[in-house]
């Protein structure tokens, strides 16, 4: 087995564990533990399955963790394509995975706050619930603002794959089109929330052609001997 195709499908290993966790944690949250406008009945979920929502939490950081890896493992897998490209890719993952970790401060706050110390009792129980409920809407606005560099990442790499000779050329254009379905989501979310639903359902097809078709490649074909760039 060439080297190229070891350090694709060690790519593939890190990306689907990176999209795995990442989702699990996005999504699970929301949907199992947050009731809107109930800041009492979110707490009661939170508090009657602490351990679940622990795990949630680390979810995340093995996301993060998952994400760092998988762009040091796309860099050496197409550091002679170019480099410029493969630098830009390496830190806009950075951003976001950086940026990832501090928002798994909002996710771990509520634990805080329902379960917390004593000092917290100077606070009212409904406080406390409401505090813990408006962590979550934070962190699912930075999510919102994650999503960004979710995109931006994949702009560099669908240049690499359009250049790199051994990857075929339709996955780069895929990328691509997701990283405009990522930053549309993202902007639209923010800037015009009330549409921000409608661009998000739409841009979900790119976002998931772009990823997982490269995801299938990484891990099912793997990478072919590099071709020599003429010139």
């Amino acid at each position: 087995m060439n080297s190229n195709r070891s350090k694709a499908r060690l790519a593939g290993i890190f990306y689907a564990l990176m999209g795995s966790t990442g989702a699990f944690n996005v999504l699970y949250i929301p949907a199992a533990f947050v009731v809107p406008g109930d800041p009492g009945a979110t707490a009661r979920r939170i508090t009657e399955s602490v351990l679940t929502y622990r795990l949630v939490v680390v979810s995340g950081l093995v996301s993060s963790i998952a994400f760092v890896l998988l762009v040091v493992t796309l860099y050496e897998l197409f550091k002679d394509v170019d480099r410029t490209q493969g630098m830009l890719m390496v830190i806009f993952v950075t951003v976001a995975a950086a940026g990832g970790v501090v928002n798994l401060v909002n996710q771990i706050a509520p634990l805080l706050l329902l379960t917390g110390p004593d000092f917290l009792s100077a606070f009212s129980r409904p406080q406390l619930e409401a505090l813990a409920l408006a962590f979550l809407r934070l962190n699912g606005y930075g999510n919102l603002l994650e999503e960004a560099f979710w995109g931006l990442w994949l702009f560099p790499l669908g240049i690499l794959v359009l250049r790199s000779r051994f990857v075929p050329r339709i996955l780069g254009s895929f990328l691509i089109a997701a990283c405009v379905a990522y930053l549309a989501s993202s902007f639209a979310s923010i800037v015009l929330p009330a549409q921000g639903r409608i661009v998000s359902r739409a841009a979900i097809p790119f976002e998931a052609l772009g990823e997982l078709s490269f995801l299938i490649w990484l891990l099912v074909g793997g990478a072919k001997r590099r071709e020599p760039t003429p010139g």
